[in-house]
């Protein structure tokens, strides 16, 4: 590691962010003929969720929610900053993405418990099937729903975590990207 760098994210954080970007987008792009796959790809998504939660208790100092969760007041207030182009700089995540990261977290719980939930109902099948799959079509049908809803705002979360990626590493002058790919953001005070 070079001197005028930091370790910011361990490497779980990085397999993590990574493997669930693949996981989701796998899940959001297959359904009916590729049931099987959608199904498989939307358990890696629940289960990496289950992981972060834990890592976001237990995990190293950036990784650990006490780091970047923040009170509303102070998102608005780092937002407000962004919007004037002079946000504070953090070593790892800043107050809004820590509440980004909060809502993905969310949003990606939600939508998996409602897939498995119409996947209990409808192929009887899951680890939900022995609470949920005697439901008729009705609920089947809210499950679904629901599910897609959520999948589809969870994409919208996606994009604008994005844009939010690249106007900070615009404002900042560093690269975000490369820095959830090496674990090391630029030394600065």
């Amino acid at each position: 590691m070079a001197t005028n760098e930091i370790r910011v994210w361990d490497p779980l954080v990085r397999v993590f962010h990574w493997t669930l970007v693949v996981a989701f987008f796998t899940a959001y792009l297959t359904e009916d003929d590729w049931q099987d796959l959608h199904v498989l790809a939307g358990y890696t998504v629940a289960g990496l969720v289950a992981f972060r939660i834990l890592w976001g208790f237990v995990g190293t100092r950036h990784a650990r929610f006490s780091d970047f969760v923040c009170r509303p007041a102070t998102v608005m207030a780092y937002l407000r900053d962004v919007l004037r182009l002079h946000p504070r700089r953090y070593p790892g995540h800043n107050p809004a993405g820590g509440a980004m990261v909060l809502l993905l977290l969310a949003s990606l719980a939600l939508t998996t418990f409602f897939g498995m939930a119409a996947y209990a109902v409808e192929a009887q099948a899951g680890p939900l099937a022995g609470w949920l799959g005697h439901l008729g079509e009705s609920w089947e049908d809210v499950f679904e729903g629901v599910h897609e809803f959520m999948a589809n705002f969870t994409l919208f979360l996606v994009v604008v975590h994005v844009a939010g990626v690249l106007v900070e590493s615009l404002l900042h002058g560093e690269n975000l990207v490369r820095a959830m790919i090496t674990g090391r953001k630029p030394e600065r005070p």
